[in-house]
């Protein structure tokens, strides 16, 4: 049994998910938690020295900030294991195989904070998977681990509203930490609106995604993505393109993309993908066959450590100008059919 309420969370892979609803789990059962820091070069070094090239960058990211957890002492780092979130709904087997991973590659006095959570196995459920966490520090009390899950998911809940609503990421974070649920103001229009398809871990990071919210609001261009959007209309993207679920993270990809491609304000998509990700390169092909129905341009950034920041401005740059001068291309079709049917009348 481990008696310190300390607990290590890496700020990669699912934190960018679910870690509303961990701060208010742990929070309610009186942990403290400690993040690693933000995703930087030595961090992405760290990770990729100890796991074989083929690794993809998102599992590379996570080691280091395993590794940057240690070296600020931290002994317990929690590294679940998500096999399924519903009945035959997996995640992808590196996902699936973290506590195996970080287990036999680094070797260092930490205690791994692991569980098991699958929902295609029978009688098997959330509560089950938070009472075996639970467990490790000696906390058995049924109607505790019931109330923090409950606190978890407010904080979830609220973070998940404020997402929806428009706020950034650490904007919505900061105010679920606080209880509060903040609703802005419509922001104003931008020249272009694109839709970003890519998994949390991917967009949200700023070293790995390259800030590129920053980038394209320099550009003038609204950018869009599978946080803003309710469970129910990424089911619906997903029937839009007859699309069967499978991954566990398939919405944010298939069902996002399905969503802004029925859009009419979308002028343009971008997925981003990690280099190496089976699941996503399954994903992408059906997205890109898709995409030529519904006559939106699409742009594949593909991500891994040795991506060159100023090729990828490049390529954002020049997406960018082509759908300026399609949208304008647009507009000045419209004003001529409009001009036509008043010269008319």
């Amino acid at each position: 049994m481990i008696k310190e309420k300390i607990i290590g969370i890496p700020k990669a892979m699912l934190y960018y998910s679910y870690f509303p609803f961990w701060y208010g789990f742990f929070t309610d059962l009186g942990f403290e938690i400690v993040l690693s820091d933000n995703t930087t070069k030595k961090t992405i070094s760290d990770g990729a020295s100890l796991v074989v090239t083929e690794t993809c960058l998102p599992i590379k990211v996570f080691v280091g900030h395993v590794i940057n957890l240690i070296e600020k002492g931290v002994k317990n780092i929690f590294v679940p294991s998500v096999q399924s979130i519903a009945p035959k709904i997996y995640n992808c087997s590196k996902i699936r195989g973290l506590p195996d991973l970080i287990r036999n590659i680094i070797k260092a006095d930490f205690n791994l904070i692991e569980a098991t959570l699958d929902k295609s196995e029978k009688d098997r459920n959330l509560i089950d998977f938070l009472t075996e966490i639970a467990q490790q520090f000696g906390i058995s009390d049924v109607n505790l681990i019931k109330n923090a899950q409950k606190a978890g998911f407010v904080v979830q809940n609220n973070f998940n509203v404020m997402m929806q609503n428009g706020l950034d990421f650490d904007e919505a974070l900061k105010n679920a930490k606080s209880g509060r649920v903040i609703i802005s103001a419509k922001k104003d229009e931008k020249a272009i609106n694109v839709a970003l398809i890519g998994h949390g871990y991917n967009i949200y990071d700023k070293r790995v995604c390259m800030d590129i919210f920053k980038k394209l609001d320099e550009m003038d261009v609204r950018v869009y993505n599978a946080f803003q959007l309710t469970q129910e209309q990424l089911k619906g993207g997903m029937n839009a393109l007859n699309a069967s679920l499978y991954w566990a993270n398939q919405y944010e990809m298939t069902g996002c993309a399905g969503h802004y491609f029925q859009d009419e304000k979308i002028d343009g998509v971008i997925t981003l993908t990690a280099f190496g990700c089976g699941p996503d390169s399954l994903m992408l092909e059906d997205i890109r066959r898709k995409a030529k129905n519904y006559n939106k341009p699409l742009l594949n950034l593909t991500l891994d450590e040795h991506t060159g920041e100023a090729g990828f401005i490049t390529r954002l740059e020049a997406f960018c100008d082509m759908l300026y001068r399609n949208k304008r291309a647009k507009i000045i079709k419209q004003k001529q059919k409009m001009d036509e049917i008043l010269t008319r009348g």
